[in-house]
């Protein structure tokens, strides 16, 4: 329920503040406050220096919020951790139907391609979201969105792809237009129209990438419906140099860029990475079977690489995008996303994905938390509008029930956001 959108409104003693705003903003800020007028963060204080040792309750107790003004609102974050609102920089949140049913298969070792080849997989997503109302998929959007923001965060990326065609494609579109105008959450959409070969193009792949880059780009792009596109860059679902011509289209229409790079297998001599750097896309997303030479060409163009570790843990395949690697020798800033998806990731918590990125990635909670404002803010282009709190802009942060950014990937499997603010607008889970 919100709590205040307009006024004043202090946040102060909290314990640790990490602002993400530089390199500076990487370090936590001590007995630390962030004064927020009409929306927008006006001040921000605090002490640098070590933090002091954690109480044995490990837990802080809830914020109070008090009204010292008519128009004034003070909140005592009671020492807790403060840190920007999270940024979802990859979700396929708007879908009809569920694919529970495809559990069974995964559990017996059945790949992921041949599900999609029998008909499942995305394609019975297709065939459910064809079939549902407007408002019942909105409906069912803003569930999934409310969910999120209860758990911090705050800026969300959603992808249409469960249209398979110019119409209905621009539906969804405009569906995720409805789902940012009726959420606090801010949705950065996306044309996925490459996301498989819809079943009545099955016997010519070609045809489908020609009405991709004739019709449905210049539609999309004449309304103003997407800021990304994206494709599924896959030897099997669309190879490289179908996802080259999508993606060049994209761009003489006015479109970014993104890839979803080398999640299952790598073609020929070319990565989806590498052609991620060819055509300056804003991020390359999964790249679990990214090969070095792929990573180095990400690097040098400025790619940002997008990691999706639940998807993993939900395909039981025990392989993850090798992350280490990818800071420590080619000094990528990697992002983290839920996948949020019928099949695949039916997640829609960020904090999950934290806590996986530190058992299998092997991330430290630092680069976790950098991957889920900063780095992700990045990876959607919304670098000067989310992923950090500095004075001037309007004020997403989530107060924790926490004392230290390492208790964040550390005690999983519960909602540790004890107050979650957008726009200066509070939100208690």
């Amino acid at each position: 329920m919100p709590l205040s959108q307009t006024g004043r409104v202090e946040f102060a003693n909290i314990g640790a503040l990490l602002t993400m705003d530089g390199p500076d903003g990487r370090r936590p800020l001590q007995s630390a406050s962030v004064v927020v007028e009409n929306g927008r963060v006006t001040q921000v204080t605090g002490t640098a220096g070590p933090a002091p040792p954690s109480p044995a309750n490990p837990y802080p107790p809830a914020p109070t919020i008090t009204h010292p003004g008519a128009d004034d609102v003070y909140v005592d974050c009671r020492r807790a951790l403060v840190t920007p609102g999270l940024v979802d920089p990859h979700t396929h949140l708007l879908y009809g139907g569920n694919r529970s049913g495809e559990m069974a298969l995964k559990l017996a070792g059945v790949p992921y391609l041949d599900i999609l080849a029998s008909g499942g997989g995305i394609l019975a997503t297709v065939s459910m979201t064809r079939e549902a109302g407007d408002e019942e998929l909105v409906e069912a959007g803003l569930t999934r969105l409310d969910a999120m923001l209860r758990m911090g965060t705050t800026t969300v990326e959603v992808k249409s792809g469960y249209g398979l065609s110019t119409e209905q494609e621009l539906r969804m579109l405009r569906l995720i237009a409805e789902l940012d105008r009726r959420s606090p959450v801010t949705v950065v959409p996306t044309l996925l129209g490459a996301h498989a070969t819809p079943a009545d193009h099955r016997d010519d792949p070609a045809g489908y990438v020609e009405e991709i880059v004739e019709r449905m780009i210049p539609a999309v792009s004449a309304e103003g419906l997407a800021h990304f596109c994206d494709v599924f860059c896959e030897p099997e679902v669309f190879p490289v140099n179908q996802s080259r011509r999508i993606l060049e289209a994209a761009a003489r229409h006015g479109l970014a860029r993104k890839v979803h790079a080398d999640e299952i297998a790598v073609e020929g001599d070319i990565s989806g990475a590498e052609l991620a750097a060819e055509v300056s896309a804003v991020s390359a997303d999964h790249l679990r079977a990214t090969p070095d030479e792929g990573l180095e060409r990400m690097a040098q163009a400025g790619v940002t690489p997008v990691l999706l570790p639940a998807t993993s843990l939900c395909l039981a395949d025990h392989r993850y995008a090798p992350a280490r690697r990818m800071i420590d020798d080619f000094g990528l800033p990697v992002a983290l996303a839920t996948d949020c998806n019928p099949g695949t990731s039916p997640t829609e918590s960020l904090q999950l994905v934290m806590a996986v990125a530190a058992l299998e990635l092997r991330l430290t909670p630092e680069e976790i938390l950098a991957g889920v404002t900063v780095n992700a803010a990045r990876a959607i282009d919304c670098s000067e509008t989310a992923g950090c709190i500095a004075t001037g802009r309007c004020c997403d942060l989530v107060v924790w029930q926490a004392y230290d950014p390492a208790m964040l990937p550390y005690r999983f499997g519960t909602n540790q956001a004890a107050l979650v603010v957008k726009n200066g607008r509070m939100f208690q889970p």
